[in-house]
């Protein structure tokens, strides 16, 4: 059996490493730098199992059709193993066409995203981005920021990251409510309709799947629903967000401040507005998270090869 990962050979630890050797062939990329195709197809050429990381595929807004052409080009492919919980940046219905098993890494990184979206949501409120963009700029003034100690927080996907993020939050004393789109209960936090949401909350924290049918979930329309300065975290995928609307809305002031992640920060009507705070990816990049992360991979991929797939997304 030939397994190709697109992550580096380090990345695993030597226990993994040996645990991923006993399942037959294994070739790993070099480091995280984005390839050629020609490169990719040949690492790829004959696979049973890929492994694979969007950066080495030129990231999460390109892996896509990267991805399909790789698949493509493997005529035995058994099926793929995501290093993302995301899987948006993946063809499904190509995968679904070829009867491809796709499998991702649930919950690796819930503590960590959910952190990153609370020191987000505190660095927004309290004014931390705003105030260290202009005192760099030699422009430093008084901002006056808001306590998150009794205003209402509404989540947007109470799956693993989300329930983790409300239970910070409440931690904080803050109101949490939430909208999910299969029934949910968790305690302490009210669940409600994604319109009851965007009218009530005075900060809001996406944690949707990353999936296309939820591409610009939040529009010009949603956003007119929302308190007037309202606050926005999203640490899933700039894709959830219009970000010409959002732009508007930042503007206008019905938008406080919105706080993302993404790979291109630069070309996006976001990219002048200071109250547009733009990250690239992290907020999943912590020693824990990664030690979960590849243990799953090689879970993943040791059931594939056995035939019985597991935490499928097809």
């Amino acid at each position: 059996m030939k397994i190709t990962i697109f992550n580096p050979k380090d990345d695993f630890s030597s226990k993994l490493q040996n645990q991923l050797s006993t399942l037959g062939t294994v070739t790993y990329t070099k480091d995280r730098s984005p390839l050629p195709l020609p490169k990719l197809l040949e690492m790829a050429s004959g696979a049973d199992i890929i492994c694979c990381d969007p950066d080495p595929l030129g990231g999460f807004e390109k892996a896509k059709d990267v991805l399909t052409k790789v698949m493509d080009s493997v005529p035995d492919l058994k099926g793929i193993c995501l290093s993302t919980t995301s899987f948006g940046w993946v063809d499904l219905d190509y995968c679904k066409k070829r009867k491809l098993s796709v499998s991702n890494v649930p919950g690796y990184s819930k503590e960590s995203v959910a952190e990153s979206a609370i020191a987000f949501l505190l660095g927004a409120m309290k004014r931390i981005f705003v105030s260290d963009r202009r005192t760099s700029n030699g422009k430093y003034s008084l901002q006056k920021g808001f306590e998150l100690k009794g205003k209402t927080l509404g989540i947007i996907g109470l799956g693993s990251i989300g329930s983790t993020m409300a239970k910070h939050a409440l931690g904080l004393g803050m109101n949490v409510i939430a909208y999910n789109r299969s029934p949910k209960t968790m305690e302490s936090v009210k669940m409600v309709s994604f319109d009851q949401l965007l009218k009530e909350a005075d900060a809001i924290s996406l944690h949707t799947t990353h999936e296309t049918k939820n591409d610009k979930m939040i529009g010009e329309k949603e956003l007119s629903k929302m308190k007037q300065g309202v606050f926005v975290v999203n640490t899933v995928d700039r894709e959830l967000v219009d970000e010409v609307a959002m732009a508007k809305a930042l503007a206008s002031g019905q938008v406080d401040t919105y706080v993302y992640e993404a790979e291109d920060l630069i070309n996006t009507p976001l990219a002048k507005q200071e109250n547009a705070i733009g990250f690239k990816g992290f907020a999943w990049y912590t020693k824990e998270a990664l030690e979960n992360l590849y243990a799953i991979i090689v879970e993943n991929t040791s059931a594939l090869a056995k035939g019985k797939p597991i935490n499928r997304v097809i």
